[in-house]
C-alpha cells in the first residue's frame, strides 16, 4: 500500500490534541483544548461524540475502570465518568499559578499518569511549567520544573526510557531519561534532539514497536521520525502546518492518527482543513498498545 494521508473527520478544531486509541472500542478518543472537550471518533462509522467540560483540558488517560476517564484540567487533575459526566476533583498541583494549566500527559507503562503544565499564554521571561508524575495511589510528585511549554511524552518499549520536549520557540529540544520502572524515579537526563535548523518544532509524540521516536513538529507541516539515537530516519508530509500529536491505531496499531490545531487570524486558504483529525495509511509501521491508568 502507498502512502495515503486522509482528513477522517473534517472538524477544524481550535487545539486538537491528544489522541489515544482505545482497543476496547475500537475508537479514537481526542482532545479540543479551548472548546472545551473530550471527543471519541469512530472510524468504521465516522461519528465524533463529545463531552463537553467546564475548563481547558490539556491531556487525559484512559483508565482500566472501563467508565472513568483521567483528565488533566486547568485546575488539575480529575476523574470523568463518561456515563453520568460526572467530575470528581483529585489533585490541583498549582493552585498558586492562576496563569498555568495542565498540558500534554500520558501513562507509562506501570499505569503510571505523566502531565506537564504550561503557562498560557507562554511567556518568555516565566517557564513556570512542571513535569509531574502521578501515582495510582494519588500521590502527585513534581519531577522536572523550569519548563516553558512541556510536551512530547513518550515511553520506549520496554518503558525504562522517557521521552519530554519544550515545544518554546527558544527551547524546542526533545530530552530522554533513563526511568526506573519500579519506582517512577528518572535520572540521566540527556539531550536526544535539538530542533533547531529543522522546519518544525516538537509537540506531541510517540514510540513506535521499533522503538523510534515520533514527534508531530508543529509548524513544520510534518511528522518526523527518529531512531532512538536520536537520527532522522523518515518525514511525512501533513496538509496543516500544525499538526500538534499523532497515535497509532486500528486493528495491527498501523494507522497514524493525527489531530492538528486551526490558528486564529491566519490566511488558511493553504490550509482549509487545520484542526481536523487525519490518519496516515501505508506508512508500514506499527505502534504499542496506549498503556491504562492503574488508579
Amino acid at each position: 500500500m502507498s502512502l495515503r494521508v486522509e482528513c477522517v473527520l473534517d472538524i477544524r478544531a481550535r487545539l486538537g490534541e491528544c489522541p489515544v486509541w482505545c482497543r476496547r472500542s475500537n475508537s479514537l478518543y481526542w482532545i479540543d483544548i479551548h472548546a472545551p472537550s473530550l471527543n471519541r471518533f469512530d472510524p468504521s462509522t465516522g461519528e465524533n461524540r463529545v463531552w463537553m467540560l467546564p475548563e481547558p483540558i490539556g491531556s487525559f488517560a484512559l483508565s482500566d475502570d472501563r467508565s472513568t476517564v483521567l483528565v488533566a484540567l486547568k485546575s488539575g487533575l480529575s476523574r470523568f465518568d463518561l456515563e453520568s459526566a460526572v467530575l470528581t476533583p483529585l489533585v490541583a498541583p498549582e493552585p498558586d499559578l492562576p496563569h498555568n494549566r495542565m498540558n500534554d500527559g500520558r501513562c507509562d507503562r506501570q499505569g503510571r499518569f505523566w502531565v506537564g503544565s504550561m503557562r498560557d499564554p507562554p511567556d518568555p521571561a516565566a517557564p513556570t511549567g512542571t513535569l509531574y508524575r502521578f501515582d495510582p495511589s494519588g500521590r502527585l510528585t513534581p519531577m522536572v520544573g523550569g519548563l516553558y511549554i512541556s510536551n512530547g511524552l513518550a515511553f520506549s518499549p520496554d518503558g525504562r526510557t522517557i521521552y519530554h520536549s519544550d515545544s518554546f520557540p527558544a527551547v524546542r529540544a526533545i530530552w530522554a531519561w533513563d526511568l526506573d520502572v519500579a519506582s517512577g524515579a528518572i535520572a540521566n537526563r540527556r539531550l536526544y534532539v535539538d530542533t533547531h535548523g529543522m522546519p518544525g518544532r516538537p509537540d506531541g509524540g510517540a514510540v513506535d514497536a521499533d522503538g523510534c521516536y515520533w514527534s508531530a513538529a508543529t509548524d513544520g507541516w510534518e511528522l518526523v521520525r527518529f531512531t532512538p539515537a536520536g537520527v532522522v530516519d523518515r518525514r511525512i508530509a501533513l496538509p496543516v502546518s500544525k499538526p500538534s500529536m499523532l497515535a497509532f491505531g486500528g486493528e495491527r496499531l498501523d494507522t497514524i492518527y493525527v489531530t492538528s490545531i486551526r490558528p486564529a487570524n491566519v490566511d488558511l486558504s493553504n490550509q482549509p482543513l487545520a484542526g481536523s483529525l487525519f490518519a496516515v495509511e501505508g506508512a508500514g509501521i506499527a505502534g504499542l498498545p496506549e498503556p491504562l491508568f492503574a488508579g
